[in-house]
């Protein structure tokens, strides 16, 4: 145990000195805007595809809740999931502790006004998820075995060698696979396991120790991730809505409750969003402490909720970058804005009693305060959320990293990841390290960077497929097949 304890502190140590590099770069203040260049630069592609597809996340909207319920589904056309599966594959690894940690943080550090910038900031999102969801899906190619492979990897190889780009689009994909494969162990992997450990454990009548639920969790995971994409999105499919209803159920009683004081609550969210203070706490709390522990909550820009949409079943890039749209409205303005409006009617951000936990940041307790002034009972459905979050994380970034691995290495390499995948579920549980967390979560910051750069070369022909696309849907084209 002692020689395990050492190795664990020289580990941490190691990559201690690795994460003060990574932060200093990506979290470095870019003059004049007080912001640091991640989020810059995830918050300037959001507001560059947003105007390049001119507002597609306000005129395909309605367009996507049809196909999310299935008015375009085809049972005929290649793919392995249905557009609904696909996105609750997604969503699965976007809705996760950073909704109810991250969101609580940024009203403390932040105040009111830090919701309405989450909410801005998810808008803009909404473009980045559909241009890199459609590019998914177009470049998607179907291996030997009808195993789909598409993701930045695959856009960013092909599409940009389409534009003469060729070596430079292969090594921007090598790197992109590279910060995903290790972000998929650390903040989609051992972060979760070891966070949801803790609220689980609180709550049980009987002593649940580190490594028997480090044991559950491998098999709990490794049911599901060996099954591939068709059994992952089974599974997220019921869970997804699942976790998002009791949650919204919850928060919702608390806002009927609170009834009375839910025009001031919203008063104060909009007015105190100019205030200096809420403009600092959104970037702080939400665009830093978010990406942090939940990149950026929605991964907007990330690139990785494409290689989950690459797998629908559907001939029609566009139509997908529709679906995938949604993901930063459900996880950000309705999952997280209920987080956020519950601690702002609740007042325990303000709440001196509470002040030693806004000072540490501790972010789930603050929720689970919050939510217990009014349910005495939720710290038993908040431990049930948060190892829904956790696990429906854990089982989609498996299958992210997977893909990455295969598109590296070649198919032999999917069984051995997913092998190492089940042991870090392990060692999240039983073990802190929290430098190699750390450094895992700044990986997936840094998966913006080679995907941003190629989302931006490539918009142009995004824009010329969606033009053709809402013409062909206007005209009536697109067979409906329900609804």
């Amino acid at each position: 145990m002692q020689a395990a304890g050492n190795l664990e502190a020289q580990i941490d140590s190691y990559f201690g000195g690795i994460v003060s590099v990574l932060g200093a770069v990506l979290f470095w203040e870019v003059p004049g805007l007080g912001m640091p260049l991640v989020v810059a630069w995830l918050a300037a592609g959001s507001v560059f595809f947003t105007l390049r597809m001119a507002f597609v996340n306000v005129r395909l909207f309605r367009h996507a809740i049809d196909v999310v319920r299935g008015s375009f589904d085809n049972p005929s056309e290649p793919g392995d999931v249905s557009h609904f599966q696909a996105l609750s594959a997604a969503l699965s690894a976007t809705v996760g502790l950073g909704n109810i940690a991250g969101v609580a943080v940024a009203v403390a550090v932040g105040g009111p006004g830090a919701v309405f910038w989450m909410n801005i900031a998810a808008l803009f999102g909404m473009t980045s998820k559909f241009v890199e969801c459609s590019l998914g899906l177009k470049y998607r190619t179907f291996d030997a075995h009808g195993a789909v492979n598409g993701g930045p990897m695959q856009y960013l190889h092909q599409g940009l060698d389409r534009m003469k780009l060729g070596g430079f689009g292969r090594v921007l994909a090598v790197v992109f696979a590279l910060l995903c494969i290790g972000g998929s162990f650390g903040g989609g992997n051992m972060f979760q396991v070891g966070q949801s450990y803790g609220a689980v454990a609180n709550v049980m009548p009987f002593e649940l120790t580190k490594s028997a639920y480090g044991l559950f969790m491998v098999v709990a995971v490794g049911v599901v991730i060996l099954g591939g994409i068709k059994s992952i999105a089974r599974v997220a499919d019921k869970i997804v809505p699942l976790m998002v209803g009791i949650y919204g159920a919850a928060a919702m009683y608390i806002v009927l409750h609170h009834i009375g004081d839910v025009p001031v609550a919203i008063q104060r969210i909009v007015t105190e969003a100019f205030a200096p203070i809420s403009v600092a706490g959104g970037a702080i709390g939400v665009l830093i402490q978010g990406v942090k522990r939940a990149a950026f909550s929605n991964e907007a820009g990330v690139g990785s909720a494409s290689i989950a949409h690459a797998a629908a079943r559907t001939e029609e890039p566009i139509r997908e970058g529709a679906v995938a749209l949604l993901e930063p409205f459900i996880d950000t303005i309705v999952v997280c804005s209920m987080t956020g409006v519950v601690m702002v009617l609740t007042g325990v951000c303000e709440d001196p009693a509470n002040a030693a936990l806004v000072a540490a940041k501790s972010g789930a307790a603050l929720t689970a305060v919050a939510f217990g002034s009014v349910l005495p009972w939720f710290p038993a459905v908040l431990a049930i959320c948060v190892f829904l979050f956790a696990y429906s994380t854990m089982i989609s970034w498996s299958y992210y990293g997977e893909r990455c691995s295969t598109y590296l290495f070649g198919q032999r390499a999917s069984t051995p990841y997913k092998i190492l995948f089940l042991a870090c579920v392990y060692v999240g549980a039983v073990s802190s390290m929290s430098n190699v967390l750390d450094f895992s979560d700044l990986m997936v910051l840094g998966m913006a960077f080679p995907n941003v750069i190629g989302l931006v070369l490539l918009s142009g022909e995004v824009r010329a497929d969606l033009d053709t696309y809402i013409r062909k849907l206007r005209a009536g084209e697109f067979k409906r097949f329900k609804g």
